[in-house]
Formats: structure tokens, sequence, C-alpha cells
């Protein structure tokens, strides 16, 4: 298959298993708490991770590990547990919509910390991008006050965490091979999370038919929502370039929007409008 097709390929499909994170994430987080669905997303992931790579980790050079530390941090281990807080209090359409932001702060953190150069109209479209945002924000505030639209900002941090790891990878994990990449990110996790995860009240929960119920959600999640996608992902980025393949995110509201719709959630008017804006800002900024 022809480079060009293969990374359009891999675009939608990320696609398709990153928008139904959001859902998955909601269905998780019944009975259990933000800090537990976090961490067993975390510990899934890995476990998958370390079967299937355990070897390719070898391949790691030394003063990689550091590089490797910090895009597990920002690529997964930070927003894992801001977006399942955040979605305590905000729709999973939101959420998603939101997240689309991330290859606008990818082309920010790029020109401000990677020397990525600007051009005009990228700078029209981080404009646009962030009255679209305001737009969406306050909006739902207004139309939906069993929300707290405080819990937007997790996940505009979420979405600079993913271009910090964005940009990371791609300045100094380029030639790493993506299942080396993922799998050295999750065995650097993987105390993290049992320590945050048995630091709850999960032994006593865990007893609980939601709560088992809640955990096959969440291990589909982290096997193939986190640790499949990142190798898919890491894979994208190499082959293409971090804005081409944070672009995802034009697609991932679609498919989240679509699963919320299913679950009983739904946008108004206006927040229609802002996500239409954000996603314009977002296109403008992406253009070379």
């Amino acid at each position: 298959m022809k480079s060009g097709t293969l990374k359009w390929l891999l675009l939608t499909v990320l696609a398709l298993i990153w928008g139904s994170s959001f859902i998955l994430i909601k269905k998780g987080l019944v009975g259990l708490t933000p800090m537990q669905l976090g961490s067993l997303r975390i510990i899934f992931s890995a476990v998958f991770l370390l079967i299937i790579g355990f070897k390719s980790i070898t391949q790691i050079k030394q003063h990689q590990w550091k590089y490797i530390a910090l895009t597990s941090l920002f690529g997964t281990f930070i927003p894992a547990f801001l977006f399942a807080i955040a979605q305590t209090q905000i729709s999973s359409s939101v959420s998603s919509i939101l997240n689309s932001l991330t290859p606008l702060n990818t082309l920010i953190l790029g020109g401000i910390a990677f020397g990525l150069s600007f051009k005009r109209t990228q700078i029209f479209g981080v404009i646009i991008g962030l009255i679209g945002t305001l737009l969406l924000i306050v909006n739902g505030a207004i139309h939906h006050p069993n929300q707290n639209y405080w819990y937007t900002i997790l996940v505009l941090i979420a979405s600079i965490c993913y271009a910090t790891n964005v940009n990371l990878l791609k300045k100094y994990l380029s030639d790493v091979k993506p299942l080396s990449i993922t799998t050295g990110n999750f065995l650097v996790m993987l105390v993290p999370a049992l320590i945050v995860l048995f630091s709850t009240d999960f032994l006593t929960v865990v007893k609980e038919v939601e709560v088992q119920h809640s955990m096959l959600f969440i291990m589909i999640l982290g096997v193939v929502g986190t640790g499949i996608a990142n190798i898919i992902f890491f894979r994208l980025i190499q082959m293409s370039s971090p804005v081409f393949a944070t672009s995802v995110t034009y697609l991932i509201p679609v498919v989240a929007f679509f699963w919320g719709l299913l679950d009983g959630e739904m946008l108004t008017p206006v927040q229609f409008i802002g996500a239409f804006i954000i996603l314009i800002g977002v296109y403008l900024s992406s253009k070379k």
C-alpha cells in the first residue's frame, strides 16, 4: 500500500477508535472514581503491551529513556486522569470537541518551543479556534446549568499535554519503532498507576457488579483505545507530520457525537456553531 493511502487509512482507524473513547470513559465512570478509571486504563494498557511488545523495549537507547518518560507523562498519564475528571461534569461530546484543539496547540507549542515557523493563515486559525472554544463553553454553561463548564479547562490542559507529546515524539523519537515507544511508555507508567489505584478504595468497590461492568469498558478503553491506538498514532507521526497526525481530531468529534446521541446527549444549536468554528480554526492552523 502506498504511504499516502496508508496514512489516511491509519488516520480513519484512529478516529474511529479515539472517537469511541469518550463514551467508554463515560460508561467506565459508573461506580468508579476518575482516579480509579485513569489508573485502570493505564494498567490494562500496560499489561497488554508488555505481553506483545516487551522484547521491543531493548531497541530503546539509554539516552532516549528520558524522552520515553516525558512522552508517557504528557501523552497518556496526565490526560488519562484529566479526561476522567472532566467527564464527571461535562458531556462526552463536548469533551471530544474541545480535544480537537490539539493540532492548534501543537502548532503554538511547535512555534514557541520547537522552532516551527508560523504563517499568517495559521495565526488566524488560532484566533478563530479560540473564538469557537469560548462560544462552545459559554453557551454550554448557560444552557446546561447542571454541568460545571469550569471542568472544560481540564480538557484544554489535556490537549496541551497531547500537543507537547507530539512535538517531543517527532523531534526526539522519530527513529524508534512505534511498538517500542508505546511499550516503553506504559512500562514507565505501570508502577505509578498501581500506586494511584491502590491508594483509593478500589479493593472495596471492585466487588460490586456495576463496577465489574465498568471495568469491561475500561479494559476495551485501555487495550484498544490507548494501547493499540498509541501504536497507530506513533506510526502516523513518523510517516507524516505532527500537525497531520493530530488532525485526527477533526474526525473524533463526529464519531463521539454519534455515540453521544445514542446515549441521550445533545448539543445546543449555538454549540454546534461553536464546534464548527473550532474545526475551521484547526483546519486553518494546520495549513502549510
